[in-house]
């Protein structure tokens, strides 16, 4: 009753947004709103992923990412979560793609860790935010032609910890792929039995 009211009256205070183009959300509703929502567009088959990045999603996320806009993490993992759910029973724990510490550091947060943690509390299993480290402060993936990512983030990841069992790997955006190819295989190495990768978009290519 009393988290309902304070919930009413910061609706009132600060009205909930779209996480796409801000148009003001009917009370007690958060994410996107029904004309963003409507061009929202899951993805089907391999790789992985919840949804095609394009659109308000793309929107949302690079606000999410670049600018600052950490609350918009619980509306994007629970937007792909149907997605990791479909993988329930299939992996021991939830291992995200990690950032160089300077650019996390920059950001103020790793977006990956955000998506991954809060799938792994809905799906009750561990996540090892630390188990993979980037060793190599790469160029963004983004900056880069598709034919010269492969090699700008090969032996660019580490297993830090103990690591074993079958693996659910974490990333907001796939490209061409090549960033979760070499966090698996550095997975892999480092004692996994298994990996699966899944993304909250992937970019059609």
């Amino acid at each position: 009753m009393i988290a309902a009211l304070i919930e009413g009256l910061l609706d009132a205070l600060a009205p909930p947004t779209c996480s796409a183009c801000d148009v003001v959300l009917p009370p007690g509703e958060r994410g996107f709103c029904v004309a963003c929502a409507s061009l929202l567009e899951p993805a089907v088959g391999a790789p992985r992923a919840a949804f095609l990045y394009g659109g308000p999603l793309a929107d949302a996320i690079r606000r999410f990412k670049y600018g600052g806009r950490s609350d918009l993490a619980p509306v994007l993992a629970e937007l792909g979560l149907p997605a990791a759910l479909e993988l329930s029973g299939r992996f021991d724990a939830v291992v995200p793609v990690p950032l160089h510490p300077r650019r996390e550091r920059e950001r103020g947060f790793n977006q990956a860790s955000l998506i991954a943690r809060a799938w792994a509390s809905a799906l009750g299993v561990p996540v090892r935010p630390r188990a993979l480290r980037r060793v190599r402060d790469t160029p963004a993936q983004a900056s880069l032609e598709v034919g010269r990512r492969a090699g700008n983030v090969r032996g660019a990841f580490r297993v830090d910890a103990d690591i074993a069992g079958r693996v659910l790997l974490v990333d907001d955006v796939r490209t061409t792929g090549a960033t979760l190819a070499e966090c698996a295989s550095a997975l892999l190495v480092g004692g996994a039995s298994r990996v699966h990768p899944l993304v909250l978009a992937r970019v059609e290519t």
